[in-house]
C-alpha cells in the first residue's frame, strides 16, 4: 500500500478554517474588549439605578418626614400671605368707606336735630290744644253774659271779669301764632305782636324766639373790619343771654363759610366776653368738642376751622396758653401729612403769641416738625410747608401779626381769659339752647337783661338803636339795609340825590372790558386766515381800548405751541392801516420787553418772532429799537434771549447786508444807541461778543471799527483839553499881571531871603551825603 493511501489529505477547507483559527486578529479582540466594557458599564447603571429605586426605610422615614415638614411651612407661610392681604384689604375698605361713614354719622345728627325740633314743635302745638279744649269747655260750662252798650258777649261770670278777659285773650290768636317754622312777612308778624296782650305767653315768646335768631344772625353776617364797632351795641341790644346758644352756633357757622374773617369774629367774641363770659366758655367748649369730633372722623376742613377760630381766639386772649399747645400737641403725636398741614396752619395763626407767652413750649412744637422732616416719612408738598413754617418763624410772623390794630378793641385789663377750659376735660355743649323752650319767668329775665343793656351801652345808645328800629319801615330787611351800604362804600353805585332824579352808574368790575377782550378772542379763533379775522375784528367798537386788541393778539400768538405766522400778519395788517395801532403795537413792544423775565420760554420766543415780523416787514418803525439797552447790567437772560431770536429771524428773512444795511441808516442811529452802544468800551465789547456768539458778527463792523479807534480818541482828547487850558490860564494871566504888578515889590525881598535860604538847605544835605560816603 503506498503512503497516498494509508494518509489521506485532508480537505483543503477545514485547513483553511484552522488556519483562520489558530491566526490572532487583534481587531477581533478590540472587538471584544469594547463590548466587555459596555456591559460592565450597563451593569453598573442598573445596580446604581436599582439602588436609588429602593433606598432603606430609615432613608424613606427621614425623606417623608422632610417633605411633610417643609409642605406645613409652605401651608403656614401661605395662611400667614392671606391673613396680611386680608388685613390689608380690610383696611382699604375702611378708609375707603370712612368718609361715607362720616356722612353717614353727619345725616344721622342731623337727622336727630330734626327730630328734636319736630317733637319740640308736636309738643307745643299739643299743649295750644289742650289750652284751646279747656278754654273752651270753661266757655261751653259758664253762661254767655252781654256786656253793656257794645253788644260783646264774654265767657265766664260777671265776677271774673278780667280775669275771664286775661285767661281767654290768648285763644283768640292761637291760630295766628303758630309758627311752626312757617314764614312770617315783617308787617304781618309786628301785627300778630301787637295783638297779643298777655306778653309771658308760649305764643308771644315763640314769636320773640324767631325774632331774636333772625336778628342774631342778621348782625353775624354783616360784621367786618370796617363795621365792627357799629354793630357791637346792636349785638348787645338784643338779649345775649337767652340766644346765647344761637349766639355760638351762628358765629360757628359764619366762621365755617368764610375763614378770612376769622380774625373779625374772634374780635368781636372777645369784646362780648368781657360783658358775659359765660357766652365766650360756651364758644370754647363747643369748639373743642367740634375739634374732637372732626379729627377723630379724619374731617380736614372741620379740623382747619376749628384749630383757626381757635387760634384767633387765643390771640385775642379769650382762651388761655394751655389749649394751643394742646391742640399742637395732640396734631403732632401721630404725624400724618392731614394732620401736620392743620398744624403748620395752626402755628402760623397764633405763633406769634406763643413765642410770647410759652417760648419753651413753642420750641418743643418746631422741634417734633424738625425731627419729622429728619424723618422724611411724610410727603413732600407737606415737608415744603414745614418749612415754609420755618422761614415764617425765621421772620418773627411779621405778615402775620397775633392781633391788628383795627380789631385790638379790648383794653388788657378788660380781657375775661379762659384758663381752666382744657381739651382733655368732660365738656357740656348744652345743645338744648339751640331750641325754644318756653320761659316761666319770661318777664322777669327780660327785664333784668334790660337792666344789663342798660349799664352796658347807656341810654342814648339804646334811644338810637330804637329810634333806628321804629324808622325802619316794617317790610324792610336787614340785609338790604346792608346791601345798600355795602354799596355805598366799595362806590360801586354812585347815586345822586333822590331830588335830581339822575343816576350814574359807573362799572369798575371791568365787565365790559371782560366781554369786549372775549369777543375778541373768539373772533380770532373762528377765523380762517388773517385778512378774515382783520375785516371782523374792525367791525368790533373798541371804544377807545385799541390797545386791548394788540395785547389779545400778542396773547393768543404766545399761548401757541409754535409760531403762526398768521398773527404776524394780523399784526402788520393792523398796524399799516391805521397809524393809532402802530402806536399802540410800539408801546406793547416797549411793555413785551420791559416783562420779558416774567414769560416761559415757548411764549418768549413767539412773542420775539412775532416782533420780528412786524419790523421786517416794514409795519412796525424801528424806532421801536430804541427800548433796547444792550450791556451787562441793563440786561437779562430772557431779554438776551429775546434780542437773539428777534435779530436772528430779521436776518433770516432780510439777509445779513440788508440787515446790516438798516442798522448803520444814518437817520435812525440815534434809536440804535442803546442797541450798538458807543459811549463805553465795556459795553461795546459786550454788544460786538453778543452778536458775534449768535452768529450775527457782521452787524458788529462799525463798534469794531469803534474799538479800535477808541485809543486814539481818548489820546486826541487830553491834547485838545490841555490846548484848551493853556489858552484859559493865558487870559487868565493877562488879567493878573495888573494885579500881580503891585505885589512884586514886596515880594522881591521874600523871594531873596526863601532863595538864601533854600541854597543854605541843599549844602547841608550835600556835606551829610559826603560824611555818610
Amino acid at each position: 500500500m503506498s503512503d497516498d493511501e494509508e494518509t489521506p489529505r485532508e480537505p483543503r477547507y477545514i485547513k483553511s478554517e484552522v488556519r483562520e483559527r489558530d491566526v490572532p486578529n487583534k481587531e477581533s479582540s478590540n472587538k471584544r474588549a469594547r463590548s466587555r466594557s459596555r456591559s460592565r458599564d450597563r451593569n453598573s447603571k442598573r445596580k446604581s439605578r436599582s439602588d436609588r429605586r429602593s433606598p432603606s426605610p430609615v432613608e424613606d422615614r427621614s425623606r417623608n418626614r422632610d417633605k411633610d415638614r417643609n409642605r406645613e411651612d409652605d401651608r403656614r407661610r401661605d395662611r400667614e400671605s392671606d391673613r396680611d392681604r386680608n388685613n390689608r384689604d380690610r383696611e382699604r375698605d375702611d378708609d375707603r368707606d370712612r368718609p361715607s361713614r362720616d356722612r353717614r354719622d353727619d345725616r344721622n345728627d342731623r337727622r336727630d336735630d330734626r327730630r328734636d325740633e319736630r317733637r319740640d314743635d308736636r309738643d307745643d302745638r299739643r299743649d295750644d290744644r289742650r289750652r284751646r279744649d279747656d278754654s273752651s269747655e270753661r266757655s261751653a260750662r259758664s253762661p254767655p253774659r252781654r256786656s253793656g252798650q257794645n253788644g260783646t258777649v264774654r265767657d265766664g261770670p260777671s265776677k271774673d271779669g278780667p280775669a275771664a278777659d286775661s285767661s281767654a285773650a290768648p285763644a283768640a290768636p292761637a291760630k295766628e301764632t303758630k309758627t311752626g317754622g312757617v314764614y312770617i312777612p315783617p308787617f304781618k308778624l309786628a301785627m300778630m305782636q301787637k295783638e297779643i296782650q298777655d306778653k309771658s305767653s308760649p305764643e308771644y315768646q315763640r314769636m320773640t324766639w324767631e325774632a331774636l335768631k333772625k336778628s342774631i344772625n342778621g348782625i353775624i353776617n354783616k360784621v367786618s373790619i370796617a363795621n365792627i364797632k357799629n354793630l357791637i351795641p346792636e349785638l348787645f341790644y338784643e338779649n345775649l343771654i337767652r340766644g346765647r346758644g344761637l349766639f355760638c352756633r351762628s358765629i360757628m357757622k359764619a366762621q365755617q363759610a368764610s375763614q378770612a374773617f376769622t380774625n373779625v369774629y374772634a374780635a368781636l367774641v372777645s369784646v362780648v366776653n368781657t360783658k358775659m363770659p359765660e357766652l365766650g366758655e360756651l364758644l370754647i367748649i363747643r369748639l373743642i368738642i367740634q375739634l374732637r369730633k372732626a379729627f377723630r372722623r379724619n374731617n380736614k376742613p372741620i379740623c382747619l376751622a376749628s384749630t383757626n377760630f381757635l387760634a384767633h381766639l387765643a390771640n385775642q386772649q379769650v382762651v388761655g396758653v394751655i389749649v394751643p399747645l394742646q391742640i399742637a400737641s395732640l396734631l403732632l403725636e401721630k404725624p400724618t401729612e392731614d394732620s401736620v398741614e392743620v398744624a403748620v396752619s395752626f402755628l402760623t395763626e397764633c405763633g406769634a403769641l406763643l413765642s410770647e407767652l410759652s417760648p419753651q413750649g413753642f420750641n418743643g412744637i418746631f422741634e417734633s416738625f424738625r425731627n419729622i422732616l429728619s424723618e422724611g416719612t411724610i410727603d413732600k408738598r407737606v415737608q415744603y410747608t414745614i418749612e415754609g413754617l420755618f422761614a415764617v418763624r425765621k421772620t418773627g410772623f411779621k405778615e402775620h401779626q397775633a392781633v391788628i390794630d383795627a380789631l385790638d378793641l379790648v383794653e388788657l385789663e378788660d380781657q375775661i381769659t379762659h384758663e381752666d377750659v382744657s381739651l382733655d376735660d368732660t365738656l357740656d355743649p348744652q345743645d338744648q339752647l339751640h331750641f325754644f323752650h318756653v320761659d316761666p319767668k319770661y318777664s322777669e329775665n327780660e327785664d333784668a337783661y334790660r337792666a344789663i343793656r342798660l349799664d352796658i351801652l347807656g341810654d342814648d345808645v339804646i334811644d338810637e338803636i330804637e329810634g333806628r328800629a321804629e324808622d325802619r319801615p316794617p317790610g324792610e330787611s336787614d340785609e338790604e339795609e346792608e346791601e345798600e351800604g355795602s354799596d355805598a362804600e366799595t362806590g360801586g353805585i354812585a347815586a345822586a340825590s333822590g331830588a335830581a332824579g339822575n343816576k350814574t352808574i359807573q362799572d369798575k368790575t371791568e365787565t365790559d372790558l371782560v366781554n369786549l377782550r372775549r369777543t375778541i378772542y373768539l373772533t380770532i379763533m373762528s377765523s380762517l386766515d388773517f385778512n378774515e379775522c382783520a375785516h371782523k375784528l374792525l367791525k368790533i367798537n373798541l371804544g377807545g381800548h385799541e390797545i386791548e386788541l394788540a395785547n389779545m393778539i400778542l396773547e393768543c400768538c404766545s399761548q401757541e405751541r409754535t409760531y403762526m405766522r398768521f398773527y404776524g400778519l394780523l399784526g402788520a395788517r393792523f398796524c399799516l392801516l391805521k397809524k393809532e395801532y402802530a402806536a399802540v403795537f410800539d408801546h406793547s413792544f416797549a411793555e413785551q420787553y420791559s416783562t420779558i423775565h416774567r414769560l416761559e420760554t415757548n411764549k418768549l420766543r413767539n412773542v420775539a418772532k412775532f416782533f420780528a415780523h412786524l419790523l421786517h416787514s416794514d409795519a412796525l418803525s424801528w424806532s421801536c429799537l430804541e427800548y433796547i439797552r444792550l450791556n451787562e447790567t441793563d440786561t437779562t437772560s430772557s431779554s438776551r434771549i429775546f434780542i437773539k431770536i428777534l435779530f436772528q429771524e430779521m436776518a433770516e428773512f432780510l439777509g445779513l447786508p440788508k440787515l446790516n444795511e438798516r442798522l448803520k441808516d444814518s437817520t435812525m442811529q440815534q434809536h440804535f444807541e442803546g442797541l450798538m452802544p458807543r459811549d463805553n468800551p465795556k459795553n461795546t465789547r459786550f454788544a460786538i461778543n453778543f452778536f458775534t456768539s449768535i452768529g450775527l458778527g457782521g452787524l458788529t463792523d462799525g463798534l469794531r471799527e469803534h474799538l479800535r479807534n477808541a485809543p486814539k480818541q481818548i489820546m486826541q482828547a487830553p491834547e485838545s483839553d490841555l490846548s484848551s487850558s493853556d489858552s484859559d490860564s493865558d487870559s487868565d494871566s493877562s488879567d493878573s499881571d495888573s494885579s500881580d504888578s503891585s505885589d512884586s515889590d514886596s515880594s522881591d525881598s521874600s523871594d531873596s531871603s526863601s532863595s538864601s535860604s533854600s541854597s543854605s538847605d541843599s549844602d547841608r544835605d550835600r556835606r551829610k551825603r559826603r560824611g555818610r560816603r
